[in-house]
């Protein structure tokens, strides 16, 4: 039999994880929360889903927790804990702490990836643009080394031969300044033919993206996101990046558990562009968090993750407002990879237009949710629509652990959300 005793980050003494007090209830924040009874659910069964939440703190791995869980629109599960900052693994033990709240802004990482193609896919219906349309008819100076077909399709899609970002253009001095990122983008080389191979593409395509929003506009990204989505979802937060005076009230990342293995660590530096350490270094850099970084950058919190995510699930409607149409929504979660390789990743995982999807199986979203869809973000953040079961769910968390025991309650709580709440449709 196989152990699987590496996965444990307590069984090396290199392991580097939070203080975890014996007591919860005080680092521990509540939302107001619908009766479960009448959402198919039982207290005892929501209770059993915010304890596997709390073995995954009590693993050492997150500094904090957010997570909010919406049936049929209906909040059933929305609570927070430990701390914002003052708790990581190498903080001192007399330095401040500060909780984590149910408003605490966090970044979500990867998951930007689904709130900047659903822009995309607006501005698209709207007519601004077209998916089909090559990067180049907006940025003529992108189309060197052979990139001149590439569609806005292809990115989207994992799809444009540039998963790699160049080694100089993650530099934080760079960052609020992304139109300098998207020229390096420009001199770039294709790493395959577009269209032929599927390699995620972690920061590289979210750059390129934004640089075609504001090019196709006329206005700045942030402008554009507040505009379409933020504002007639009633959101305070959820943008990219925040403004100088909100620095400090963003959650900080921490770097904890084991190192990787070599080959997991080569996957990530292939895909970032830095290693793992670097980049959660970077993450609480006052640069990283006033940038604009369209696949990885967006600060917001668990309920209005998923606000965005039920407004999918309504069709594009948010309180008697038409959001996005309804077949704008259906356009961008539409299976395009069906268990392909990702030669990024170097997994088999279902694609949509810049969607991350369910699997019949185990996947990314917990067991027997084909139909679901949504975003990961780095390394523990899970943003996802069910519309079977009528959920929208976001867990954030600000721990960067690759592998640890925080895995194992963290895909009970997935997978129970999937026995707790039974199919109320059947889409097959």
């Amino acid at each position: 039999m196989i152990s699987l005793e590496w996965l444990n980050p307590f069984s090396r003494p290199s392991a580097a994880k939070c203080d975890v007090p014996d007591k919860l209830g005080p680092i521990t924040h509540r939302g107001s929360e619908e009766a479960p009874e009448h959402l198919g659910a039982t207290r005892k069964q929501i209770g059993e889903l915010w304890g596997h939440l709390e073995d995954v703190y009590r693993t050492g791995m997150h500094p904090a927790l957010q997570v909010c869980v919406r049936r049929e629109g209906q909040v059933v599960l929305h609570r927070s804990l430990g701390h914002a900052s003052g708790n990581g693994p190498g903080d001192r033990p007399d330095t401040p702490k500060r909780l984590v709240d149910l408003d605490t802004p966090i970044n979500i990482f990867s998951a930007s990836k689904a709130v900047t193609a659903m822009l995309v896919h607006k501005l698209a219906w709207q007519g601004v643009l077209h998916l089909d349309d090559w990067v180049s008819d907006y940025i003529p100076e992108f189309a060197r080394h052979g990139k001149e077909r590439i569609t806005l399709r292809h990115l989207l899609a994992h799809r444009a031969g540039l998963p790699n970002l160049p080694p100089d253009a993650l530099d934080l001095d760079l960052l609020g300044e992304p139109e300098r990122v998207v020229e390096i983008m420009c001199d770039a080389e294709l790493r395959s033919r577009p269209g032929r191979l599927l390699a995620y593409h972690a920061v590289t395509g979210g750059f390129v993206l934004g640089s075609v929003i504001e090019r196709a506009t006329g206005d700045s990204l942030r402008d554009v996101l507040r505009r379409e989505i933020g504002d007639p979802l009633g959101l305070h937060w959820f943008n990219y990046g925040v403004t100088p005076e909100h620095v400090d009230d963003v959650a900080l990342n921490a770097l904890t558990g084991s190192p990787p293995p070599a080959l997991i660590g080569a996957v990530l530096d292939r895909a970032l562009g830095a290693g793992l350490e670097e980049i959660v270094e970077m993450s609480n850099d006052h640069r990283f968090l006033e940038g604009v970084i369209p696949a990885a950058n967006i600060i917001t919190t668990a309920d209005e993750m998923t606000r965005f995510f039920q407004c999918l699930l309504n069709g594009g409607q948010w309180d008697g407002k038409e959001v996005f149409d309804r077949r704008c929504v259906r356009h961008a979660v539409a299976e395009q990879s069906y268990r392909e390789i990702d030669f990024t990743l170097m997994a088999p995982i279902r694609y949509g237009l810049g969607f991350m999807l369910g699997s019949q199986g185990l996947g990314l979203f917990g067991r027997d949710v084909e139909h679901a869809y949504g975003h990961v973000g780095l390394s523990n953040v899970f943003c996802w629509a069910d519309p079977e079961r009528k959920l929208s769910v976001a867990l954030l968390t600000t721990g960067k652990p690759l592998l640890g025991a925080h895995i194992f309650p963290m895909f009970r709580f997935m997978n129970g959300l999937g026995t707790t709440f039974s199919k109320l449709e059947d889409l097959s």
